[in-house]
């Protein structure tokens, strides 16, 4: 995975990690001026054996053009959402001096962050959480809530899996609409199972009506909702009775009902069941909510 978007240096200061601990990283840090970090946990820290070794902002160009595969001009539409998702599915977010135009990012002029997210396809996360969840073994209409980098995207890989592949529910075929390259390309299309169609760096609610019409889904998926175009394509969706399956940043329906646009996802009544995510002492932690007093 690393040989796709670090440098020879870089690589070789991940392998100076012992394999347990290399296994969970879930993010790396690259800050001009500072030495690499590693996300484990939740927390932040620099290994020993990478502190003398401070990048530069060449040390993070360099990672842009790999992600680019030899030219960041390549990845201009990604860099103006302020990332990039490179082979493999590692997302990296991008911090700098943007370079404006008419109030649109245009790209960047000098790169001071990169934040490396490491798609973890994690077989099993999910299958605690399916018997109350399905408890017919039919999986309602489902959101998964969360703040961000708590596993969202991790866990909605497993669901997904699961359908598919007909773990504790009845398998399904699964659209998925996979706008940035994180849920099924590459080693993880394999990692979905069987049922599943991906359609991979379209916008969201085009690619939900284009898997909705062309490929008879009974299950619609897809990662972070964030723009009222969204929304209608899934209404869309969920009148046609196909199961949605999607992911939101919040830690309550509290949360989503302060911001006009989740109030109105709450509102259109599309989803029946709702997963929190939260993470103690380091810990991820799942809860079900299908109704009654709300969380």
């Amino acid at each position: 995975m690393w040989d796709k978007v670090l440098p020879r240096t870089l690589r070789e200061q991940v392998a100076l990690l012992p394999p347990e601990v290399g296994r969970e990283i879930e993010e790396l840090r690259l800050r001009a001026g500072y030495p690499m970090a590693a996300v484990r946990g939740g927390e932040e820290w620099v290994p020993e054996g990478w502190r003398r070794a401070i990048l530069t902002e060449s040390d993070l160009q360099r990672v842009l053009e790999m992600a680019g595969q030899g030219s960041v001009h390549t990845i201009l539409d990604q860099l103006r959402s302020g990332f990039v998702t490179a082979a493999g599915g590692v997302r990296i977010g991008i911090c700098g001096v943007g370079a404006v135009e008419d109030g649109r990012l245009l790209s960047f002029r000098q790169v001071t962050s990169l934040a490396l997210r490491v798609p973890r396809a994690m077989a099993g996360v999910a299958e605690p959480l399916l018997p109350q969840l399905a408890p017919g073994r039919e999986l309602p209409s489902t959101l998964l809530l969360s703040p961000p980098g708590v596993g969202k995207t991790t866990l909605l890989r497993d669901i997904i899996r699961c359908l598919s592949t007909g773990v504790w529910i009845n398998p399904k075929r699964v659209g998925v609409a996979d706008e940035r390259g994180e849920l099924g390309v590459g080693s993880l299309r394999a990692f979905l199972g069987p049922r599943v169609d991906v359609l991979a760096y379209c916008p969201k609610a085009a690619a939900l009506g284009m898997l909705l019409r062309g490929m008879s889904p009974q299950v619609l998926a897809a990662d972070e909702i964030t723009d009222p175009q969204d929304i209608r394509a899934m209404e869309q969706a969920a009148g046609c009775g196909v199961t949605l399956l999607a992911t939101a940043h919040g830690g309550s329906l509290e949360d989503l009902r302060r911001r006009p646009l989740y109030r109105e996802l709450l509102d259109a009544g599309i989803f029946q069941a709702f997963v929190f995510l939260t993470r103690q002492g380091g810990k991820r932690t799942y809860r079900v909510w299908t109704g009654g007093e709300a969380p």
